[in-house]
């Protein structure tokens, strides 16, 4: 049997869908960008992963459906790629505290949001799976099902994951147990929180289109 039997035809892309993509996955950069951070941690290594995010699906646009939600989309992207990197120990699992801090808050229509100030630096010992479904829900601001889809588990899971982190920041600020302060240049934090800021003023209307 050929391989030209076997292989399926993707459909060819006008130039007007094109420029339609371009414009999707520009407006999705400082929400990649605040994903990225949250997982990494550092602002170099996050440009760099965002970097190789857009590259991958402009190289991967014929596989992308019109219509779909491309946030969701492109997180899946940046999400495998970061895997990638930390089996190759590229990243050390530094994490900016603004983003930390974030993700405390939960979307509307979620469950009530926890405001500890002094919770930025626990999400360092959260374990990754939980560590991540708290960022794609809470400084992704995605919802329990699109946060599942993205991570190829089920809704429950991601619910239970979420919660039990929640469950373990809240345990740490009652016992105190809490990573010392970090050194890192406070104006660096303030930007990347102002960042997401952004991203969450507009959450709304991009739920609303990916729904």
């Amino acid at each position: 049997m050929s391989g030209a039997a076997t292989t399926r035809e993707l459909p060819v892309r006008s130039a007007e869908d094109k420029r339609a993509f371009k414009r999707e996955l520009t407006a999705v950069v400082p929400h990649l960008r605040a994903f990225a951070r949250g997982l990494c941690g550092r602002p170099d290594m996050a440009d760099d992963l965002v970097q190789e995010t857009m590259l991958k699906a402009w190289a991967a646009q014929d596989r992308f459906e019109p219509g779909t939600s491309m946030r969701a989309w492109t997180f899946v992207i940046l999400r495998n790629a970061y895997l990638t990197d930390m089996r190759r120990n590229r990243f050390r699992g530094e994490y900016d505290e603004g983003v930390a801090e974030r993700v405390l808050t939960a979307p509307a229509g979620q469950e009530e949001p926890i405001h500890l100030s002094d919770l930025h630096r626990a999400l360092l010992v959260l374990p990754a799976e939980r560590r991540e479904a708290l960022l794609l829900v809470g400084a992704g601001g995605f919802s329990y099902e699109e946060a599942a889809n993205i991570c190829g588990c089920a809704v429950g899971t991601i619910k239970s994951r979420v919660g039990r982190a929640r469950a373990a920041l809240a345990e740490m600020l009652e016992s105190g147990d809490i990573p010392d302060r970090s050194s890192e240049d406070p104006a660096a934090h303030r930007a990347i929180l102002e960042e997401l800021d952004q991203v969450a003023a507009g959450q709304g209307e991009t739920a609303a289109r990916s729904l």
